[in-house]
C-alpha cells in the first residue's frame, strides 16, 4: 500500500454555526473557529473540516449555497477565511471545505436564469420536466417531506429537488454544470484548502427517464433513494473530477454516500480507483430505523450490539488493503454518539464516551471526531416542538403527526429527542458562564441544559477527563503503523455484550475489548502474557472481569 498523509491523520468536524460566536450575534462564525484554533491544536488533530460556510439563504443550514466563491456574511468574509487558513497552517493542521454539488440553492444565478425562460441558456443547468395527467413527473418523495418535484410558474415546468425545495438538483449530464464545479473546486483549492468532503455525492447521477419508485407501501411518495444512490454515470463522473481536479493537488477526498455498500466503495475510492480517497458510508448509524418503513429514522430503540459489530467489521474486512474507511460515530446530521451508542447517564457518559472512542480510533481507516465529541456532550433531550430549528424534524412532525397522522404527538417528540439533527447542533459547551462561552448574544439555537456539568473549561482541568482521552487515543494512532495499517479480525462476533477485534501488522498485535453494558461481566480471550495494556478507560486492570462500560487495548 502506498502511504498517504491522510491515512495516517485525525479529523476535527467543525459545524460553524455552532462552534463559537465571535461577534455577539449568536452564531458562530469564522472568527469564532480562528479564535479556537489552540484549542483544537491541543486535541491532536491535523486536519479541521468545516461545514458549509458559503454564501446561503440558510434554508437548510447552508446547504443550500447561493455563491459558491463567496463567505456567508453571517460566518465573515474571505479575508477572514484567509487569515483562519493561514493560521491553521501555521499551526500544522489542515482544512478540509464542504462541497455541496448536487444542488445549488433557488437563490444562485445559474437557478435564477434557469426559471427565467425554457430557452435560457442555463436551463440545462437543473432537471426540468412537464407534468403527468397535471400531477408530478414521477412518485419520489423528498428527503424533507412531500414530493421531489416543484411546479414554477413562470414557465409551467416541474423541478427535481431531492431535499427542500429551495435546493433545485444540478444537471449533471450536462457538461457546462461539471465544467463549473472543477472551476469552483479550483479555485478552493488554488487558496490552499486541502480536500474536500462532499455532500450526497453518490446521488449526482439521475436514471435514465426518471421513472417511479418501488412503492410496496403505497405512500404518497417512495423513497427516492434506492433511485439515485450511486447511479449510471457515477463513476465517469468521479473519474472526471479526478482527471480534471484533484490528481493536480495533494489532497483529501471524501465522498457522503447513503446507501453505498463496500463493493461499491471499492470502485469509487479503491486504492487505484483515481477517484476518491474514502466515503462516509450509513450502515452503523441507520441501524435503528423504524419497523414501519413509512417512518423511516424516526425511532428510539437502542441499536443491538451484534448488528452493530456486524456492520463495522464488515467494512473493516472488505476495504482492507483495497480501499480505505472513514471512522465516525456521529456528526451534524447525527445524534449524539454517546446518547445513541453510549449512556448518557451522569454516572456512566464519561465511560461510555472513553469506550466508544477507543472502538473507533483502534480500527483501520481515518477517524473523525465532531465537535463536542471530545467533551462526551450528549443529546439536548429537547421537550416541545418549538425548540427545534432542523426542518428536516420539524417536517418530520408535520407530515407523520399532523397529516399522515401515523404517530402521536408525545412518540414523535422521542423519536425527535432520539435521532434529531438538532442534537449534533446545539452549541459549543466552553464553559459555565452565561451561554456556555458560545456567545454574549442570544443563541441561534437552544444550549444543551447541562453545560455547567459538560464543558471544555472544565475537562482541561480534568487529566481523566474525556478530552484528554481522546487526546491520548491520537498520539497513540500517530506513533503506530498498527493502529493505522493493521488488518482487522472481528473476535466473539454473536457476543451480545462485548465488541472485540484483533489488529495485525508487521509481527505486532493489537487487541480492543469492549463492554457496551452497565454490567460487571468476565470474558476470556486467548493472549500471550508479555500483552502489555496500551490503554484504558479504568484505572487498573482486572483481567478477564470487565466492568461498565470498560474498554481496554492490548499490545503484544
Amino acid at each position: 500500500m502506498k502511504k498517504k498523509w491522510w491515512q495516517k491523520a485525525v479529523v476535527y468536524q467543525v459545524y460553524p454555526r455552532s462552534f463559537q460566536d465571535s461577534d455577539g450575534d449568536g452564531i458562530g462564525d469564522l472568527g469564532g473557529v480562528l479564535q479556537r484554533l489552540p484549542y483544537i491544536k491541543k486535541l491532536g488533530v491535523d486536519v479541521i473540516w468545516l461545514n458549509p460556510i458559503y454564501k446561503s439563504p440558510d434554508k437548510d443550514n447552508g446547504y443550500d449555497i447561493s455563491d459558491y466563491r463567496a463567505i456567508q456574511p453571517k460566518f465573515g468574509n474571505m479575508k477572514v477565511f484567509d487569515q483562519l487558513l493561514a493560521e491553521t497552517h501555521r499551526l500544522g493542521m489542515k482544512i478540509v471545505m464542504d462541497l455541496v454539488v448536487n444542488h445549488t440553492s433557488d437563490q444562485h444565478e445559474w437557478f435564477k436564469q434557469s426559471r427565467s425562460s425554457k430557452d435560457n441558456p442555463y436551463r440545462d443547468f437543473y432537471i426540468w420536466r412537464d407534468g403527468k395527467n397535471n400531477l408530478v413527473p414521477n412518485n419520489w418523495g423528498s428527503y424533507f417531506g412531500g414530493s421531489t418535484w416543484q411546479f414554477d410558474e413562470a414557465t409551467k415546468q416541474y423541478y427535481l429537488h431531492l431535499f427542500a425545495k429551495g435546493q433545485p438538483d444540478l444537471n449533471w449530464e450536462n457538461p457546462a454544470v461539471r465544467e463549473q464545479v472543477w472551476e469552483l473546486m479550483r479555485f478552493w483549492l488554488n487558496k490552499g484548502v486541502d480536500g474536500f468532503r462532499m455532500d450526497v455525492i453518490n446521488f449526482l447521477s439521475k436514471p435514465a427517464g426518471l421513472p417511479d419508485a418501488p412503492n410496496p407501501e403505497h405512500a404518497e411518495f417512495a423513497n427516492v433513494e434506492p433511485m439515485v444512490a450511486d447511479g449510471p454515470k457515477l463513476n465517469d463522473y468521479l473519474r472526471e473530477m479526478n482527471k480534471k481536479v484533484l490528481s493536480h493537488y495533494d489532497v483529501m477526498s471524501v465522498g457522503e454516500m447513503p446507501s453505498a455498500k463496500p463493493k461499491d466503495a471499492l470502485e469509487y475510492t479503491g486504492l487505484d480507483a483515481h477517484e476518491l480517497n474514502m466515503v462516509f458510508q450509513f450502515d452503523h448509524v441507520t441501524l435503528a430505523l423504524n419497523k414501519d418503513p413509512r417512518l423511516g429514522k424516526w425511532n428510539d430503540q437502542p441499536v443491538k450490539l451484534v448488528d452493530l459489530k456486524q456492520a463495522l467489521s464488515k467494512w473493516q474486512t472488505a476495504l482492507d488493503g483495497k480501499g480505505w474507511n472513514s471512522l465516525y460515530w456521529n456528526n451534524h446530521d447525527r445524534a449524539r454518539a454517546v446518547s445513541r451508542f453510549g449512556n448518557d447517564s451522569p454516572q456512566y457518559r464519561v465511560l461510555s464516551a472513553k469506550m466508544l472512542a477507543t472502538t473507533l480510533h483502534m480500527m483501520q481507516g481515518t477517524p473523525y471526531i465532531y465537535q463536542g465529541e471530545e467533551l462526551g456532550m450528549t443529546n439536548a433531550h429537547f421537550t416541545a416542538l418549538s425548540e427545534y430549528q432542523d426542518i428536516e424534524s420539524i417536517e418530520a412532525y408535520h407530515q407523520l403527526v399532523e397529516r399522515e397522522k401515523l404517530v402521536d404527538h408525545k412518540t414523535m417528540m422521542r423519536y425527535l429527542a432520539t435521532e434529531s439533527r438538532d442534537n449534533a447542533r446545539t452549541p459549543m459547551q466552553w464553559d459555565t458562564s452565561t451561554n456556555a462561552g458560545f456567545t454574549s448574544g442570544k443563541p441561534w439555537l437552544q444550549l444543551n441544559k447541562n453545560y455547567c456539568e459538560i464543558n471544555a473549561a472544565a475537562e482541561l482541568k480534568d487529566q481523566q477527563s474525556v478530552f484528554y482521552y481522546y487526546q491520548k487515543l491520537i498520539k497513540l494512532r500517530h506513533q503506530s503503523d498498527l493502529i493505522v495499517y493493521g488488518n482487522y479480525q472481528e473476535l466473539i462476533p454473536e457476543d451480545e455484550e462485548v465488541f472485540a477485534y484483533r489488529r495485525e501488522y508487521q509481527g505486532q498485535t493489537l487487541v480492543v475489548i469492549s463492554n457496551f453494558t452497565e454490567k460487571i461481566i468476565k470474558r476470556h480471550l486467548e493472549m500471550p502474557t508479555n500483552k502489555k495494556l496500551l490503554i484504558s478507560n479504568y484505572a487498573d486492570d482486572q483481567a478477564d472481569q470487565l466492568r461498565p462500560f470498560e474498554a481496554k487495548v492490548y499490545l503484544y
